[in-house]
């Protein structure tokens, strides 16, 4: 008798999840040899394996609490359809990544369809908003976490939260030509390049991109000569041309995802919005200066609930700042301006020394993060589970 498709449901709702499940597509495709279909929800990289989005993604693109509100009807529409569709198509599995606020509004909305649901990438209960980890249990069958420190929080309550390794491992940060890159921008081997990550968010852009760009020009009126490298993606690209047209120095602005770690090689150092970049920038061994700005309310807020002393995972994780972080009202081109001379000045290379040992932590050892994932996916739930 032929058996019929293994049918799985991947929901991503922003480009870091759209990353993770284009790994998690090729390894889980590699993994077994049963036909496999993908169907739901992803991006660009999901769509490069052949995954067909129910609908775009940027769709989702909001980041903050207040921020969300404007765009709130439209996203609850969102998840209505992809409860919808799962409904529809009764897949073998679901995995939501990431985008824990999303994602658990669809898993809520499925809880009676008898499907094994798995979200991928913990939320941060450890930093704030600790009572999640009761709602994932609820509505969740597994869950896999890419922190070391993570699988407790969760196991404590009964929900399994294996340990598979940060996804960041498997981008190909540490790839980059650098050479190559400053060859091919016709840029000479002293150039100062400073890379330039505003997030991904059109919001994100929109508070940083101003504030980069004059700390940009505080360095330069040092008379550093520096020249900033852009990485965006197509669907705020235009954005961010509008928002440097009037740099004294244009910026280098890189649409493909395929440059953007011979940018990083090629840079000297970078400044960045706080999240995964600044994981990739460590792997790639870019000095970095992490900065970030929200609502102000938003933050008001956020304040008042974050129980983590720093931002960026690898501080966390050192328990000091070893990535200096600007945030909010700290975040001014004076004082980003003076971390990039500190950087420059011999400080980038004590970063990067202090870094190598905490991001040995991040893997498992013995398998890619997504193939780990895809291991514990097969052998652990979907064998359970199939005809």
């Amino acid at each position: 008798m032929v058996q019929r498709p293994i049918l799985i449901y991947l929901i991503a709702g922003e480009p870091s999840g759209d990353a993770i499940g284009a790994h998690l597509i090729r390894a889980m495709s590699e993994f077994n040899d049963r036909e496999i279909e993908f169907t739901g929800l992803g991006g660009e990289a999901m769509r490069s394996c052949g995954f067909r989005s129910l609908f775009p993604i940027s769709e989702l693109s909001v980041m903050g609490l207040l921020e969300v509100l404007p765009h709130a009807r439209r996203i609850m529409r969102r998840i209505h359809k992809v409860a919808s569709d799962i409904s529809d198509q009764r897949p073998d599995i679901v995995v939501t990544i990431d985008s824990p606020s999303f994602s658990i509004r669809v898993a809520k909305r499925i809880t009676e369809l008898n499907i094994p649901k798995v979200h991928y990438v913990a939320p941060t209960v450890w930093a704030w908003r600790p009572w999640r980890v009761r709602k994932f249990k609820r509505y969740y069958d597994h869950l896999l976490t890419i922190l070391p420190f993570e699988p407790p929080y969760f196991e404590d309550v009964g929900l399994p939260a294996p340990f598979v390794g940060h996804p960041v491992l498997e981008y190909g940060c540490d790839r980059g030509n650098g050479s190559e890159f400053r060859a091919r921008h016709e840029i000479s081997e002293d150039q100062i390049l400073v890379c330039l990550l505003p997030g991904s968010r059109r919001g994100e852009v929109m508070r940083h991109l101003r504030v980069f760009g004059d700390a940009l020009e505080l360095l330069n009126t040092d008379g550093k000569g520096s020249r900033a490298i852009l990485p965006t993606l197509p669907h705020v690209a235009d954005l961010v041309r509008s928002q440097t047209e009037s740099w004294g120095t244009r910026p280098i602005i890189l649409e493909t995802p395929e440059e953007k770690y011979d940018a990083m090689a090629a840079s000297n150092i970078a400044l960045v919005a706080s999240g995964t970049v600044a994981l990739e920038t460590a792997i790639a061994r870019l000095p970095t200066v992490v900065a970030y700005r929200v609502n102000a309310v938003t933050a008001f807020i956020v304040r008042r609930l974050i129980k983590v002393d720093f931002v960026n995972i690898l501080n966390i994780m050192a328990d000091r700042e070893l990535v200096p972080e600007y945030l909010q009202e700290k975040c001014t081109a004076e004082r980003l301006h003076h971390e990039l001379e500190r950087l420059l000045d011999n400080g980038g290379e004590r970063q990067i020394r202090e870094l190598e040992p905490l991001l040995k932590k991040l893997g498992t050892g013995d398998a890619a993060p997504s193939v780990a994932a895809a291991r514990y996916l097969f052998e652990r739930v979907l064998t359970e589970n199939l005809p």
